[in-house]
């Protein structure tokens, strides 16, 4: 039997005491990955049965579960956890790091429970306190799944554990092996033309074939898309088939972006405005099969908020991202990647007043956006946005990395009117 788990997470082993949650953390985790409240205890008062240190251990327990966090470690929690506040304020810990929480539960018979604990040499408690544990246990699986756990895993039976593997599978945005050379490119938004323009201007070849499009660069430069393919712009599904091709062939990345989150839904039939261009987008993919649009939709959900290429060194994400959350899978995470930080407020053009986030941006990685029409990309602060508005008849742009090189095609066209003057 296997179990995956995200490579940066918060483990809580739940169960009584005599569950084996101890042995199975030794098994399947390094000692530096698991903070034990046994060990916190001790720490305090040199006894780990000493009940009257239980709340300082704990104080200790989460201040190191946060710095762990902080430094995007993985953590496993070795403690009884059979109460929902106990879990509670660990679940608020790792939504404070944007850390998804998984639930390793060790549901074992009473009887084996209370045998482990008579053989015990170190320390033994009572037998009520086993119970009692137990029995809080049972009630608290009635309402695990509502708390906020990513991922459950329930073993009631020690054979359950015999020749299991904990696989550790890296997080959707970890491409930090991958170091390119990269050109990103800004919002392309349905701007076929343009993009076939630009990708010439930086060097790559691209060819339709019966599959539909061949995408690779002669040097082996990998693209980049920053989201927002779709709407306004007068062919939007050729620039998903090209980008689609790109990123199956291994030649392309593609992150999320906010008008495409927002395709998805309308393509699965849910109840969106036809706004913003989305309905341009639809009427184009109403020329198309039934089997495309699926294509489009699956290709659409799948996308990252972000990545993170080079070893840490770039971040590339739709509308940006600040620092703590890097490489992080959260929902805040996701939104801030697909509509930015705003500050609760409109402007005259009812649109949102966006927080300058890049103003505070102080990360060592280098963070190209888009999302925001700007009429020049100019760095601040490591950080540069790349949409120069293209479907409003400005310029479809990319940033060549590690060049930091600019290269820009012009709008053919005007294609849609911008609420806002860029």
């Amino acid at each position: 039997m296997q179990i995956t788990l995200p490579e940066l997470a918060l483990a809580l082993l739940v169960g009584p005491s005599g569950a084996g949650k101890s042995t199975f953390a030794r098994s399947h985790f390094l000692p530096t990955e698991v903070i034990s409240s046994d060990q916190c205890r001790a720490m305090v008062c040199d006894d780990e049965n000493n009940q009257s240190a239980t709340a300082d251990a704990f104080e200790i327990l989460h201040l190191i579960a946060a710095k762990r966090l902080k430094a995007g470690r993985l953590t496993v929690i070795d403690a009884t956890n059979v109460q929902p506040e106990a879990r509670k304020s660990l679940l608020k810990l790792a939504r404070q790091y944007h850390t998804p929480t998984i639930a390793i539960v060790l549901d074992m018979p009473l009887r084996l429970c209370l045998e482990r604990n008579a053989q015990r040499q170190d320390r033994r408690l009572k037998d009520d306190i086993i119970r009692a544990h137990r029995g809080q246990l049972q009630v608290s699986l009635q309402g695990l799944a509502k708390e906020g756990f990513r991922q459950i895993h329930l073993f009631s039976r020690p054979e359950e554990l015999d020749n299991l593997k904990v696989v550790r599978k890296p997080n959707r945005s970890n491409q930090k092996s991958e170091a390119g050379p990269f050109d990103l490119i800004g919002d392309v938004h349905g701007c076929y033309d343009e993009l076939l323009m630009l990708l010439k201007s930086l060097g790559y070849r691209v060819s339709q074939v019966a599959q539909g499009f061949e995408v690779y660069h002669p040097e082996g430069r990998k693209l980049v898309f920053l989201g927002d393919l779709v709407d306004r712009g007068p062919n939007t599904p050729a620039v998903l088939r090209l980008v689609m091709a790109a990123v199956k062939s291994g030649d392309a990345y593609c992150v999320a972006g906010n008008h495409d989150a927002k395709l998805i839904k309308a393509l699965q039939g849910s109840q969106v405005a036809m706004t913003h261009g989305l309905a341009e987008s639809m009427r184009q993919l109403e020329a198309e099969s039934e089997a495309f649009r699926a294509e489009v939709a699956a290709f659409l959900h799948k996308r990252p908020s972000h990545y993170v290429f080079d070893g840490g060194r770039l971040v590339a994400a739709h509308a940006g991202l600040r620092e703590e959350m890097h490489g992080r899978d959260s929902g805040k995470v996701r939104m801030f990647c697909l509509y930015g930080e705003t500050t609760g407020e409109t402007d005259e053009f009812g649109l949102p007043v966006r927080y300058p986030w890049a103003a505070d941006y102080c990360g060592r990685a280098m963070v190209v956006y888009g999302h925001t029409p700007v009429a020049e990309p100019q760095w601040q602060n490591n950080t540069l946005c790349i949409d120069t508005g293209c479907v409003f008849g400005g310029r479809l742009t990319a940033l060549r990395y590690p060049e930091k090189e600019i290269v820009s095609v012009q709008a053919l066209a005007q294609y849609y009117q911008p609420t806002r003057p860029i």
